[in-house]
């Protein structure tokens, strides 16, 4: 097996908390982010300590149809690879959704082989739904994983963030700015990341579109055009930050209304987009309701868009990789945009306890205009907000670089 160069995720620290509990783990996340690395990464943290570890890769079929065949047959095979199945053993299975019926062998096995813990992972979570079943409430601790976020991208270029981040020497932020912009441009995979030349992160992009294409998408909703599916996946990366019109891209690509409507359920649920809601407080009635639309990766939607990644960032790809990081950092619960219908907008609101905080972005400070923060402070009680910048300086004290976020 080929040795890969493992780096400790933000996940690792969560995922660690929970190795010793009943619970069944399960990751699930976009193909490429990282998650097998994240199995090996925790896989060594316990055979420094003596544990004993089973790792399956169900992409080899041998390991599959031994799964498939149900709980005995697995411990069977575990006693014959030299196993001692009454000691606490963790069992690590990755790409659990290529089994029959995860849900039963997950279920079968936790209740009946107490000594093994099962931390599983899988690439779709469109697909771990429909193939778990109610059986495993209660039973299960799900974490989804993304692509790196600057602070993991950071890490792996050997450059890690300053202790200082909120102060760092004048040095120091052109080197930050620099890294941020590599970041914005070509994403967050980590082979992107890793790969050297631009010829090479576009290589792997493109095969990662290809692959995920083929693999996730054709087989999961069953297309039945695959030109007029690229078109759509073409016209989301070129409006990545913008409101969500369904008819609009229904007649673009010639597709029925419900096929959108499944097309944009499947890609969400492969981490491939995200629909981002409208922040709704006390002036329900002056808010627009329709979501906006953003790619969680801005190497990916620019090699879907622009078929190649550019010298510069353009508005819209930084204010994607704001809105990745602003995920990856407060979850996809609290984070939402605001619009009324006389066209105020607020990019995001970030909401932290009781609060709303605005959030907007400008790829030079200097662009921010304040009026609709203001009037939205000025509705909601709030006294502050952030505007997240890269070029120019920082106005005020609320003026922060997206690593500060």
């Amino acid at each position: 097996m080929e040795k890969i160069r493992l780096f400790k995720r933000k996940i690792i620290d969560e995922l660690v908390k929970y190795l010793n509990t009943p619970d069944i783990l399960v990751l699930h996340g976009a193909r490429q982010v990282g998650k097998t690395s994240i199995l090996y990464y925790l896989q060594n943290i316990l055979k420094t300590k003596g544990k004993p570890c089973y790792y399956a890769d169900l992409e080899d079929s041998r390991l599959k149809a031994v799964l498939d065949a149900g709980p005995e047959e697995f411990i069977k095979h575990l006693k014959e690879e030299g196993y001692d199945t009454a000691k606490k053993t963790f069992v690590f299975i990755d790409e659990i959704q290529y089994l029959s019926n995860p849900s039963s062998f997950l279920k079968l096995t936790a209740d009946h082989y107490h000594s093994l813990k099962l931390i599983v992972s899988g690439s779709s979570s469109f697909e771990i739904k429909s193939k778990f079943k109610d059986s495993l409430v209660g039973r299960t601790l799900e974490f989804e994983v993304f692509n790196l976020s600057f602070e993991e991208f950071a890490l792996f270029k050997g450059k890690p963030l300053p202790e200082n981040i909120k102060h760092p020497t004048a040095r120091k932020l052109e080197e930050l700015r620099s890294l941020y912009k590599e970041y914005t441009l070509y994403g967050g995979y980590p082979k992107v990341a890793l790969a050297g030349p631009l010829e090479l992160k576009e290589k792997y992009l493109q095969q990662l579109i290809d692959t995920y294409i083929k693999k996730d998408i054709r087989d999961l909703a069953e297309i039945k055009d695959i030109q007029k599916f690229n078109k759509l996946l073409e016209v989301l990366a070129a409006q990545s930050g913008n409101l969500l019109n369904v008819l609009e891209l229904s007649g673009t690509c010639q597709l029925a209304k419900q096929t959108v409507e499944k097309y944009l359920f499947i890609l969400e649920n492969t981490y491939i987009i995200k629909l981002l809601r409208p922040f709704s407080g006390n002036l329900r009635s002056e808010l627009f309701k329709v979501p906006k639309i953003f790619f969680y990766d801005t190497g990916l939607m620019q090699m879907l868009w622009l078929k190649s990644i550019p010298k510069e960032i353009i508005g819209n790809v930084f204010e994607t990789s704001v809105f990745a990081e602003l995920i990856k950092k407060h979850s996809q619960k609290n984070v939402f945009f605001w619009r009324t219908k006389d066209k105020k907008e607020i990019d995001f609101i970030l909401k932290s306890g009781g609060a709303a905080l605005p959030v907007e972005v400008k790829l030079n400070f200097s662009q921010f205009a304040p009026g609709a923060v203001k009037y939205f402070n000025l509705k909601y009680g709030s006294k502050t907000y952030r505007l997240a910048g890269l070029n120019g300086k920082p106005a005020d004290k609320f003026s922060v670089y997206p690593w500060q976020l």
